[in-house]
């Protein structure tokens, strides 16, 4: 794992090579072993290493036998083993044992189609030089950031993060008022847009081509929507399933440093713990949870639970609130776009806690996208129900949710009520949204002092997913946005920065390229059926992990948010969103975000997502802009 940035000019103007060093040296939490740089004629690449594979040869940028394509690239290539011989069969000669050299000759054998036999998490940079062609890409779900400028002249630049990018001297500084209106809709920035103006995000499953200064953007992934039209039984599925998992598993494991398990206590963490105890002896498998002092958000038991179950080397700590809290001056610091998903404080406490033992976790994410995790799938179905009522019962019940006394604690009965009723009336894509999210198109426009931005945010963002939509299941075509957007742009994005902020790699088994052709091809109902979310998954682990815990309804990896802002969170809050502060901002309207703060601190209204959204982005404003 590691950071990546650089440039290329118009015009085959030198590089300067102070400029890729100063990119390089702002990304050195991603890569704290080792830096290098090439500079040759327009191109300048560099590179942070995480060393994982091969510690001892395997720096960054590296080229190919003669020199003339160079690559710096930040992810780990799972079938490499398996590729590795036939390049070697068409005299190809490799210099390290890293991954590495595989993507160059790769490219070289196949030109621009090399991305599509890759199964792994990559962002890559490959500069052709006969041909004076820079290619980036990022792998097929997401799982590494890669980010763009256009600059002028006709050069690109580009970095694993916005920050690096920020060091060019033709990339500006400022805020992209479309990228502000999405971050507060979505709780993130979307692909292909970023908070930069004049950066962008390579959206996941993509190719960049720049060549003589022009650019030109490709999707690699994916290509339709695979359907077995014989598909095994269930039963038999779902035993296929946790054959290919277990795979996945041995190969995600694949390091030349200690690796262990983020396990949470949830059925997708502990799956990941349960097939690695398959594939090496379980006294072996280092396992990290963490606990909180506030017993509705704390999971450490079942997570103790499991590894008790499973006979891990179990690792455990608990936080108070005080330790989560002073983490937020240090996300604004390594958060170079705004993020509004609570759990980043938690899953970089614990990646931070699990890097004193390893260097690599294997986590669980992408269970929940692929194979129908969320409740959101089951309030899809009940939705379905809601639309159907006549309208005065929907107002009936509108009324009667609304008065729910509010509840504070984690995942509350009237906080699921009322944040169902955001988005039950709405169409399925939008609905998902409005349920995940903080602020409707209505609500942003009496919040945004800008005119125009909520219809772009909530709808036209929204319309070419809805236009493009495959006409078959509806469960698969929910899958389908949460996999585009939900997953590489909050998840993942969540995970790598949180992860990366201390030196750590976490490789996420769940979205091995093989599992998720097999799992895409399966019909929907194997995934949530029979009023079972995640059906294929805890079928497969029934023998294999405590039945309590396949029972456990969905809990996401949360803090306390609501309760926070009306306590050790509300002199900041009242800091950064004071009226006098929001005037001479001039983003947003000062009585409506007062309105919000006197509601939700009096108790009369939970207003969490939206204040806590507004308050990240605010130290972002405060960390970045002011």
């Amino acid at each position: 794992m590691c950071g990546i940035a650089g440039f290329v000019n118009g015009g085959d103007r030198a590089a300067d090579r102070s400029v890729v060093e100063a990119m390089t040296a702002v990304l050195a939490h991603r890569g704290p072993d080792g830096d290098g740089v090439h500079v040759a004629g327009p191109v300048a690449l560099g590179h942070r290493r995480l060393s994982i594979i091969d510690v001892e040869g395997g720096a960054q940028p590296l080229a190919n036998e003669d020199g003339s394509v160079w690559i710096v690239y930040n992810g780990e290539l799972y079938n490499e083993p398996e590729l590795r011989p036939g390049l070697e069969a068409k005299g190809h000669r490799y210099r390290t044992h890293c991954d590495t050299e595989t993507y160059v000759h790769l490219y070289e054998e196949d030109g621009e189609a090399f991305v599509e036999r890759l199964n792994g998490m990559f962002a890559l940079a490959i500069w052709d030089g006969p041909r004076r062609r820079l290619i980036l890409a990022r792998d097929r779900m997401g799982q590494k950031p890669l980010y763009y400028a256009e600059l002028p002249g006709g050069g690109l630049a580009f970095g694993s993060e916005p920050k690096a990018l920020l060091k060019h001297p033709e990339v500006p500084r400022a805020l992209d008022p479309d990228g502000l209106a999405r971050y507060l809709f979505y709780e993130y920035v979307p692909a292909p847009y970023s908070i930069w103006q004049g950066v962008r995000k390579l959206p996941r499953g993509h190719v960049l081509i720049w060549e003589g200064g022009r650019v030109r953007v490709s999707r690699f992934f994916p290509k339709g929507h695979p359907r077995d039209p014989s598909p095994p039984p269930f039963e038999e599925a779902a035993e296929r399933f946790w054959g290919s998992f277990r795979d996945s598993v041995a190969r995600h494991r694949r390091s030349d440093v200690p690796l262990g398990v983020f396990l949470s206590g949830g059925v997708d963490s502990s799956s990941v713990a349960a097939a690695l105890c398959e594939v090496e002896p379980a006294a072996t498998v280092h396992t990290f949870s963490i606990g909180f002092e506030d017993p509705s958000f704390d999971e450490s038991a079942h997570a103790r639970a499991v590894a008790e179950f499973l006979g891990t080397d179990h690792h455990e700590r608990t936080f108070s609130v005080d330790q989560v809290l002073e983490l937020l001056p240090q996300v604004a610091a390594w958060l170079d776009e705004p993020f509004g998903d609570a759990s980043v404080l938690p899953t970089h406490l614990l990646s931070r806690f699990a890097r004193e033992h390893v260097a690599v976790a294997l986590g669980g994410d992408g269970a929940d996208e692929l194979i129908a995790g969320y409740p959101t799938f089951e309030a899809e179905r009940a939705a379905r129900i809601y639309r159907g009522l006549p309208r005065p019962a929907r107002a009936l019940a509108e009324a009667a949710v609304g008065r729910l006394p509010v509840d504070h604690r984690n995942f509350s009965f009237d906080f699921k009520l009322k944040q169902f009723l955001r988005g039950a009336a709405e169409a399925p894509p939008l609905a998902h949204q409005r349920w995940l999210g903080s602020f409707s198109g209505p609500e942003l426009a009496r919040l945004l002092v800008a005119d125009g931005l909520d219809v772009e945010a909530e709808h036209a963002s929204l319309a070419a997913r809805i236009a493009a939509e495959d006409p078959g299941d509806p469960l698969d075509r929910s899958l389908e946005l949460y996999q585009e957007t939900y997953l590489p742009e909050d998840i993942l994005t969540k995970v790598d920065r949180a992860s990366m902020a201390c030196g750590l790699e976490v490789r996420a088994p769940f979205l091995d390229a093989r599992l998720v052709d097999e799992v895409r091809s399966l019909p929907s109902s194997y995934k949530y059926g029979k009023g079972t979310t995640k059906r294929l998954l805890k079928r497969a682990a029934a023998s294999r992990l405590p039945e309590a815990i396949l029972k456990r309804p969905k809990k996401g990896f949360g803090i306390p948010v609501a309760r926070w802002l009306r306590g050790p969170l509300a002199p900041l809050l009242h800091r950064l969103l004071a009226p006098d502060r929001l005037r001479a901002q001039g983003l947003f309207r000062p009585e409506e975000v007062a309105r919000r703060v006197a509601e939700h601190q009096a108790g009369a209204r939970d207003h969490r997502k939206p204040l806590w959204t507004l308050l990240m982005f605010q130290l972002w404003h405060e960390q970045w802009l002011e």
